[in-house]
Order: C-alpha cells, then sequence, then structure tokens
C-alpha cells in the first residue's frame, strides 16, 4: 500500500502542478512532552510545513518519519502538522529521529533530533518451587515483555539470613525472557533471587531496578556425621578397637548417601546402604592419628573429624648386625632386642624367610645370603616387627679377561669392541678399561656379561682391563691385549730425486711414497696415457723407487704413481699427481751436432763458390757486346726481320745482365786464338704461351758467323737466313745460301725457351 501511495501520490501532485505553483517555505520536527520522556511515558513527535500556492486549496503532500535513517511512519496530508504518537516509550525507542515532506518533485527534510527514553521496565521474577531440599535445583524465570530485545538479565541466589550473594549468573537472551538454574548447597537455608534487565540505548545499556523473588525454604538431606569410638577412654595396644561414622538421613531422600571413613587421605572403611559406616581393628600405636568421616550425596557433602590415641605396650624391636657389607666367608652375626623388655617372643627372618625363632642368629656368609633381613618380639596378642636392614655378601671377583674380535684385521679409524669379562664375582662389577696406561673407559655391569668398550684405535696399542665390586679385596687386574692396527695408504706423493730437466744419457730415479700406510703397500708407476704401469714394487716400506740408468728422449712426458695396501683393497688405489720430466741433450752431443752442421754449411758455401767462379770464367770468355748486323735482314717474304727482342734474347742465349749482350760459346773446347769464333743469333717468332710446348711450326733463322784471320786478326762477317721447321727439343734442318751452316740443334735453357745453334 505504502509503494503505490508513493507512486500515485507525485503522480497526481505533478498534474496538479501543470496548473498550480508551489513552494516549500519551511519544515521542522519537535517532540512532546519533550525530548526526554521517563520509560512507559506517551511521546509524540510533530512534523510542521509551511507551503505557498497559487491554488486555493493546499496541495496534498507526503509526509515521512525516520529513526535513525529508518522510516517508522509515513502519511499523506493536506494538513500543515502531522504527528506521529508513541503510547509507551521504552528504551528502544531511544534515537535520532527526523521528517521528511515530499510534494510533486520538490522534497525538503528536517534536521536530526536526539529523543532519549529513561528507565527500564521492572522484569518480573518467578520460581518453580518454595521448598528444595539440599542437592535440589531452583529454576528462575526473569521477563520484561515491554522491551524489545537483545536483554541483558542479571540473577542473584541471596542467603536471606546473611543478605549474602551466594551466586550470581548473568545472560544475554534474545527473547524478553530467560531461565536460570541454581544447585542448592548443604549450607543453604532460606534463599530469595533477584532479577535485573539490561537494555542497550544507542552506546550504552540502561538497568532496570532489582526485582526480588518469594523465599526458598531448604530441607537438609542429611545431618552431619558423628563419630563414636570404642572402647571409650585410654586405648592400650592390643585392645580390639572399633571407629563407627553414624548420620541421620532426612525422609525426602530417595536414597542414602554414600559413608567414607579416612585415615589421613587413605580409604579404611566405606558404606553405602546404611546410617553408618564401622572401621574394626586391634589397635596398635601405629593406629594413632587424624580420622575423617564424609557423607557425599551428588552435589552434598559433609564431614566431621576426630583424633584417636594409642598408648604403646613395648616399642618396636631393633635388629642388630654386625655389618651390612660382607665378602663371602665372614661371618654374618643378628640379634633382635627390645628397650626395656627383657622376655619376649622373638623371630628373625630373611624377606618372608624365618632363620632363627630366638633372638640371636649367626652364620658363614655365602653370596646367595644377600638380601633384606628383619626380625619380631611378640608379647601376648601384640607383635611388633622391626624395620628391613638390607645385608649384601660379596664374592670374590676372578681375574679378568680381556679381549676382542680378531676375525678380521683392525683398520685405523675404524670401530673396534673390547671386551671385559669376570667369570666369578658378585655383580655389580666396574671395569675401567685403561689404555696406554691411563683409564680410557669406565662400565658398570649388574649382570654376569662382559663389557664391551668401543675404541677408534689410530695405531698398535695396549688395553688392560681391571675389575671391582663390593668385595674389599682390591681390583683385579687381567693380562695386556695388544692391538696391531692397519693403517691405509694416505697422501701419494711422486717426485724425481734430480731436477725435472734430465740430461739424455743419464741416470734417472722417480720416487713415490706415502704420508702413512702399513705394509706390505704395492708402487705402481705410471707414464700418462698408458693403461698398464711400466714399474711395481712391493715393498714394506712407505716409499719405492725407479732407477733408469740410461735415459734417452723416449722417457720425457709425464708421470704418476698409485699405492695400495690391503686396508685399501675395498676402495680404489690412491693416486699421486702427475710430474713432468723432459730430457735434454748432453753438451758434447750438442758441440758434435754444431760441428756437423757448420761442417755442412761450409761445403755448401764451397761448393757455391766453385759453382759461382766457374760461371764467372765461363761470362769472360764472351765478348763484351755483341755486334748488329750492318744491312737489315730480309724473311723470305722480302720482310725486313724484326730486331729480338730480350725475351727472344734470353731464350736464345743471350745472358740475362742487362747490358750484356754476349752470346754463349758455341765450342767452349776450342782456343778462341786459333780458331775462327762463330755465332749464330737466331730469331724465333714469339708463340702464344699454349703453343709453347708440343708446337711445330715454321720459322726463320738468322745465321751470324764471325770469322778472324789468324794472320792479320782482322774478323769478317757472313749472314744467312734460313727456313726450317722447329720443334721443341729436335733438331731444325736448315741450309743457308752459302752453304756454310748444316743442321742445327735446338734447346732450351731452365729460365725459359733459350735456343742455341750449333753445327
Amino acid at each position: 500500500m505504502l509503494l503505490v501511495l508513493l507512486l500515485t501520490l507525485p503522480l497526481y501532485a505533478s498534474l496538479q502542478a501543470q496548473e498550480n505553483s508551489f513552494t516549500i517555505n519551511s519544515i521542522h520536527i519537535e517532540s512532546l512532552p519533550s525530548w526526554e520522556v521517563a520509560n512507559g511515558h506517551r511521546l509524540t513527535l510533530r512534523c510542521i510545513v509551511d507551503i505557498s500556492t497559487t491554488s486555493e486549496t493546499r496541495p496534498q503532500h507526503l509526509v515521512l518519519f525516520y529513526k535513525d535513517d529508518v522510516l517508522v511512519y509515513n502519511v499523506s496530508s493536506r494538513e500543515p502538522t502531522e504527528s506521529y504518537v508513541i503510547p509507551q516509550a521504552r528504551v528502544f525507542h531511544s534515537g535520532k529521529y527526523k521528517c521528511t515532506v515530499i510534494l510533486n518533485n520538490k522534497e525538503k527534510t528536517t534536521e536530526e533530533q536526539q529523543v532519549k527514553v529513561n528507565g527500564v521496565t521492572e522484569p518480573k521474577i518467578t520460581l518453580d518451587k518454595k521448598e528444595v531440599t539440599e542437592g535440589g535445583v531452583v529454576t528462575v524465570n526473569c521477563s520484561v515483555q515491554e522491551e524489545k530485545p537483545p536483554i541483558i538479565f542479571k540473577i542473584e541466589k541471596v542467603e536471606l539470613e546473611t543478605k549474602l550473594v551466594k551466586k550470581r549468573r548473568e545472560k544475554t537472551s534474545n527473547e524478553n525472557f530467560v531461565l536460570m538454574d541454581f544447585p542448592i548447597e548443604e549450607q543453604d537455608h532460606v534463599l530469595v533471587f533477584r532479577c535485573q534487565a539490561g537494555v542497550l540505548s544507542g552506546s550504552k545499556v540502561a538497568d532496570s531496578e532489582f526485582v526480588r523473588s518469594e523465599y526458598v525454604t531448604v530441607h537438609e538431606s542429611f545431618s552431619t556425621p558423628k563419630f563414636q569410638i570404642e572402647p571409650p577412654g585410654m586405648i592400650i595396644e592390643g585392645d580390639q578397637l572399633h571407629i563407627r561414622c553414624i548420620v541421620q538421613v532426612t525422609h525426602l531422600v530417595r536414597e542414602f548417601p554414600e559413608i567414607i571413613i579416612q585415615k589421613d587421605k587413605a580409604i579404611i572403611a566405606t558404606s553405602k546402604r546404611g546410617s553408618e559406616a564401622v572401621y574394626s581393628v586391634m589397635a596398635m600405636v601405629e593406629y594413632s592419628g587424624h580420622y575423617t568421616c564424609k557423607v557425599e550425596s551428588n552435589r552434598i557433602s559433609k564431614a566431621s573429624s576426630i583424633m584417636v590415641n594409642i598408648t604403646e605396650l613395648f616399642p618396636k624391636p631393633r635388629l642388630e648386625f654386625s655389618s651390612s657389607r660382607l665378602d663371602q666367608g665372614e661371618m654374618l652375626d643378628l640379634s633382635c632386642s627390645v628397650s626395656g623388655v627383657p622376655v619376649a617372643n622373638f623371630t628373625i627372618q630373611k624377606e618372608e624367610t624365618v632363620l632363627s625363632q630366638y633372638q640371636n642368629f649367626s652364620k658363614i656368609a655365602e653370596e646367595t645370603d644377600s638380601g633384606l633381613y628383619s626380625c619380631t618380639a611378640g608379647i601376648g596378642k601384640v607383635v611388633k616387627r622391626s624395620g628391613l636392614v638390607p645385608i649384601r655378601v660379596c664374592e670374590m671377583l676372578s681375574k679378568p679377561r680381556i679381549f676382542h674380535d680378531a676375525t678380521s684385521e683392525i683398520i685405523k679409524g675404524q670401530a673396534v669392541g673390547i671386551s671385559c669379562w669376570s667369570a666369578n664375582g658378585t655383580a655389580p662389577i666396574t671395569y675401567h678399561l685403561i689404555k696406554a696406561k691411563n683409564n680410557f673407559q669406565t662400565l658398570e655391569m649388574d649382570s654376569s656379561g662382559p663389557a664391551t668398550f668401543t675404541d677408534k684405535p689410530v695405531g698398535d696399542e695396549e688395553y688392560q682391563c681391571v675389575a671391582d665390586n663390593c668385595h674389599s679385596y682390591p681390583e683385579v687386574r687381567s693380562e695386556i691385549l695388544r692391538v696391531k692396527v692397519i693403517a691405509p695408504v694416505d697422501e701419494v706423493t711422486i717426485s724425481i730425486l734430480s731436477s725435472n730437466e734430465v740430461q739424455s744419457g743419464s741416470e734417472m730415479v722417480l720416487l713415490c711414497s706415502v704420508k702413512e700406510g702399513t705394509g706390505p703397500i704395492t708402487f705402481q708407476f705410471y707414464k700418462e696415457k698408458e693403461d698398464r704401469p711400466f714399474h711395481q714394487d712391493i715393498v714394506n716400506s712407505t716409499q719405492a723407487f725407479w732407477f733408469n740408468k740410461q735415459t734417452s728422449k723416449d722417457q720425457e712426458g709425464q708421470y704418476y704413481c698409485t699405492a695400495s695396501n690391503r686396508a685399501s683393497l675395498r676402495r680404489l688405489s690412491l693416486r699421486s699427481s702427475t710430474l713432468t720430466v723432459r730430457v735434454f741433450l748432453a753438451p758434447w752431443k750438442k758441440g758434435l751436432i754444431a760441428v756437423v752442421v757448420i761442417g755442412v754449411v761450409i761445403a755448401a758455401l764451397i761448393v757455391a763458390a766453385k759453382c759461382y767462379f766457374l760461371r764467372k770464367a765461363k761470362a769472360k770468355q764472351k765478348p763484351v757486346e755483341m755486334s748488329r748486323p750492318a744491312a737489315p735482314l730480309l724473311n723470305s717474304n722480302s720482310e725486313k726481320v724484326s730486331e729480338p727482342n730480350m725475351e727472344a734474347n734470353s731464350h736464345y742465349g743471350y745472358d740475362e745482365v742487362p747490358g750484356n749482350d754476349a752470346v754463349k760459346p758455341i765450342n767452349q773446347n776450342k782456343d778462341p786464338q786459333n780458331m775462327d769464333v762463330e755465332y749464330t743469333e737466331v730469331e724465333v717468332s714469339s708463340l702464344e704461351p699454349h703453343q709453347a710446348l708440343g708446337t711445330r711450326a715454321t720459322e726463320t733463322v738468322y745465321s751470324e758467323i764471325r770469322k778472324v784471320d789468324p794472320k792479320n786478326g782482322s774478323a769478317r762477317t757472313e749472314y744467312s737466313l734460313e727456313v726450317g721447321i722447329r720443334d721443341q727439343g729436335k733438331e731444325v734442318e736448315s741450309e743457308g745460301p752459302l752453304g756454310l751452316l748444316g743442321p742445327h740443334k735446338l734447346s732450351r735453357s731452365r729460365a725459359g725457351p733459350e735456343l742455341t745453334a750449333g753445327s
């Protein structure tokens, strides 16, 4: 309905506003009778609105009331004042109030005003019973119907006579009431209960006044227990003692309570089906003391106490002995006595076995006589027993035997068990292990088995065992046990006795050694990159040598060695680092090689010099300059023959030295003074590089022949033009026009295709 009203009212107002104008001048809220009222009084909140309009009638508007920003009341009105009435204000009505007016699309709200309601409505308290027995329960109902939960209820249990609050409980309830159970104890008599309600008001709690309930009468379920002691008066040891605890139970109790009699804290008698409990015993002085009787039922417990004194008839007997510690074979003497009583019945016993019914007892001590002894003395019915006396008989120790597990050899650093054992002797036996004349370890054995000590020897050791027990004889010693310890090889090193650089032909000695190790030790010498050792030696020393009398270049390289003994059979042999050895030649060998090299060099120089001078001599036989023909030569085609170039000249025997145009002599064996010297100059047409070898062609050969007249020394020159077929490495057949030249042979020098013509 409210939603429909809120939707339709603005619509209607908007239609009206299309024709009329309006404005909200002011709005404010007020509280009657005031902003602070007492609990249960009437509270009126008024919202006053001032609206101006052009219409003759006031427009209808909506008025909304809020408490702590929560809508609590709304009304549609044309009146300037609307009210929100709370007939009976309660604490939960306290808060901040405001009102809002809505007209068409216009809205205006007042400031928030604080309303405070003082006081809380008094709660109502009721009980489920007015009479109750001890151990019962009373249920209290406390309620406040007018207040809004949650409500904090406080209920107190009060003793009416003393006004003492015996119990207080508090509980927060989400309802307007709460139920609480209160147990009734044995000290309760006449009780009342009080209730208070607390309601949250803002950030604080407002409490009501305490409301008191009706009286509750408490009835006793059973009385406080009482003692009865028989016989009355003085009680002497031997009398029959009766201790009774009596209690009276009311008819309201459904079952009897439990009755318990205690001496100190020990329970000595109990009863669950009657009104009394009885403890009966023959009176002895040790039964004197403090007795307590308790009666318990459910949560109820009542108690009373009494002191009982018993007169002693005679004191406790005393067992006397020669010594509490005896050696086997010594005399054991025991005597039982009671101070001030010469006549009594005595017994002497070991634990539960009676040894004598007389006052004294003697025997030769055996080891089996060790134990707890006591004696008793009796007069009439009263029998008293002495305290327990421990007596120990010790058997002398036999010479201890020392041994160890010799099935395997002892390796350095590994644990070895050394056992000591005395076959005879009273336990406990204390064994001391002596190592190197010093006390190493101590063990105490409660059994007859051997004592085993653990040690990790690092070298050969001597052990001895010393045993001791309760016997007065001095300690006994075993024989000396000598233990052989095998040390594994450690820190293998390789070295050379001389320098790492060894002269060829001299002696080379390699040394392989270990820091420690028990022999025999197997040493193996290796050369790097070789799988098998080249030398092996098994010695009882920590070092081994390898000798090489004649060292050669083959011994140069890197060496290492390994070492192992029987202590390292289960692991790999230890390897040394690598040693580099270099072999150099002896000085005399170096000198010999130098002499040989120098000799070879000298011989080579001599041969080179000889060749040089021979060539020089040949060169001197050539003319200083070769003359050229006076007239040009023509080839077969009457063409002028071109002057040979430097390359052609070199090919045909001209010296390569610049400026030297001499031609090689044709015949070196002829005397130049006695015969004519003939020179032949050959011009060969140049070939392409690919035609230089294996080519057959026609060539024009120009020959110059100089003849010297032996008479006047004048020279004449003859020329001949020849045409022939040349093949590499073959003769060229040519015939000059004068018929002076025969076949010519063409050859090539190493420097190039040098062509030489000769007859």
